[in-house]
């Protein structure tokens, strides 16, 4: 993905929010970029069997992903200390904003918003869940996503209500995409949040 097809909510939100997309840091040669590197082959050959859930991936490269995004939080604090911080993140992206509050020193959001995600280092992330009571999150997964389960949706919302997290839980009928009705869930949370 590339922070451009997410720029459009920018729109949804104005002009009662400031919109930040940061890139990952992993460019391909079709110019997608990610958080962390994807070996291609083994990802097609594992959504050959069908959608996959990552409770126990242990993605590399993270630390780097975490320090990026730290930065970009840092960078949107500093520049609307009076704002509220909305941390959103779709895929992988939103895969990246759990770990980052988890493990990321000083991370500090108002509220956590994760589309089309899974759990990811279980082993990790279990003694630091704690840190999420009482963040208000909103989490969406398609049913049909090809790419990441369903149920793997359902297990992060699981895992983030155990934990203590205020989540809202919004499925919907469709893919791994960023749909209309997502957009409007998202809206929806974040307007609910801050009116």
């Amino acid at each position: 993905m590339r922070p451009e097809t997410l720029e459009p909510f920018a729109k949804v939100l104005e002009p009662a929010a400031v919109v930040r997309c940061p890139a990952g840091p992993v460019h391909y040669p079709d110019g997608s970029l990610s958080w962390w590197p994807v070996d291609l082959a083994k990802r097609e050959a594992a959504l050959a069997v069908g959608p996959v859930d990552l409770a126990q991936r242990s993605p590399k490269e993270r630390a780097r992903a975490r320090a990026a995004l730290h930065e970009a939080v840092q960078a949107a604090r500093a520049d609307h200390p009076e704002l509220p911080l909305v941390l959103a993140g779709f895929s992988q992206g939103g895969m990246l904003a759990v770990d980052y509050l988890l493990q990321q020193e000083g991370a500090r959001v108002d509220a956590l918003a994760l589309m089309s995600a899974s759990r990811i280092d279980m082993d990790t992330w279990e003694p630091l869940l704690a840190r999420l009571a009482g963040l208000p999150t909103w989490i969406t997964h398609g049913r049909a996503d090809r790419d990441l389960a369903f149920a793997a949706g359902e297990g992060l919302r699981d895992l983030l209500k155990a934990a203590g997290a205020l989540v809202q839980w919004q499925p919907f009928d469709g893919g791994h995409e960023l749909s209309m009705v997502v957009w409007r869930g998202l809206r929806r949370f974040v307007h609910g949040l801050y009116p």
